[in-house]
């Protein structure tokens, strides 16, 4: 966790993160190419991707946290090589490990995160904290002893106390309840609506929905990036939806069949029902034309889900890992 309540720079950009040519390699093993993307101040943007694909890598150099191979660009109006030190006072950092003190009561864990960044009125700062947070009742309860959603909710008070202009989010509910994850990321648009900038990694599709802007990166390359709408629309993906009256071993049958096929490039159960993608939709039409007239199944055209085009973007991507 890292964050500092320092006067701001004076740009009025509305952009607070624009690189380009980001390149990064470890031990000869490159793990982000060329990456370019802008991040508009006060958005919260989500990164996607298969583990080891690069995600962490491209946020730390994003925010000045590691210096690039090679490429350039600025963050909160500081450059990314010459000013990182500037940038790293300005971060807030949650990572998915809780990592504040176990043995301490959530009072004590702000008063100290508020000491040590110097925020006027520790005290105060800490119990209007957990006024917004609704840890009410709870100050002095350790750490420790918090479940995992009351623990998420401390760690977000405790980066956010010293008013960062960027949040870091690492997995940030991984293993929290739908509940804590829903109020969490209800508090996330709150501090974005006051102009908080925030980068989060997750795996989940319905946290990527939450996000202004996603980007996809795949082993080091970025995909696509865009709003959730522009990323479904540019998929160029057609999909069937194939429902059935709940036999599970004819969506089974149906999805082994279909699998490999050519003109399909997806195949994903869900329940009892199947989606099938292709982005050639003439080859798709082909390819299904056998299968529509099956008994006891219904098929549709539907739109694509995020699911579907981040499925069927991993499917073509290829690890570069040695």
């Amino acid at each position: 966790m890292t964050a500092v309540s320092e006067c701001r720079p004076t740009s009025t950009s509305d952009i607070a993160i624009d690189v380009s040519g980001l390149s990064k390699s470890f031990n000869g093993h490159e793990v982000v190419h060329d990456l370019s993307m802008q991040v508009k101040r006060g958005s919260i943007y989500g990164f996607l991707g298969p583990n080891g694909s690069g995600k962490t890598t491209t946020i730390r150099m994003l925010c000045g946290l590691l210096t690039p191979d090679s490429g350039e660009g600025t963050c909160l109006g500081f450059d990314i090589r010459r000013e990182a030190d500037k940038i790293k006072r300005r971060v807030g950092y949650m990572t998915q490990r809780f990592s504040l003190y176990q043995d301490l009561s959530v009072r004590e864990n702000l008063e100290f995160v508020a000491r040590l960044y110097g925020v006027p009125e520790p005290r105060r700062a800490a119990r209007d904290m957990i006024e917004r947070l609704g840890l009410k009742g709870r100050e002095e309860q350790l750490a420790g002893d918090l479940s995992g959603g009351w623990k998420q909710r401390l760690a977000l008070g405790a980066c956010t106390l010293p008013s960062p202009q960027l949040l870091l989010l690492d997995e940030p509910t991984a293993g929290v309840d739908p509940k804590a994850r829903r109020d969490f990321w209800n508090e996330i648009h709150t501090l974005a609506a006051d102009g908080l900038t925030v980068l989060v990694s997750t795996h989940y599709m319905d946290e990527a929905e939450r996000c202004h802007e996603i980007a996809y990166i795949a082993y080091g390359h970025l995909l696509v990036h865009g709003t959730v709408e522009e990323v479904i629309a540019n998929s160029a993906l057609t999909t069937y939806t194939v429902a059935t009256n709940g036999d599970g071993n004819g969506i089974n049958r149906l999805a082994s069949e279909l699998t490999g096929k050519p003109g399909i490039d997806m195949v994903a159960p869900f329940g009892n029902s199947l989606h099938v993608s292709g982005r050639d939709e003439a080859a798709l039409e082909q390819a299904v034309a056998l299968y529509r007239d099956r008994t006891g199944m219904t098929w549709h055209k539907s739109e694509p889900s995020l699911e579907d085009v981040f499925i069927e973007l991993m499917s073509r991507s290829k690890d570069n890992f040695p």
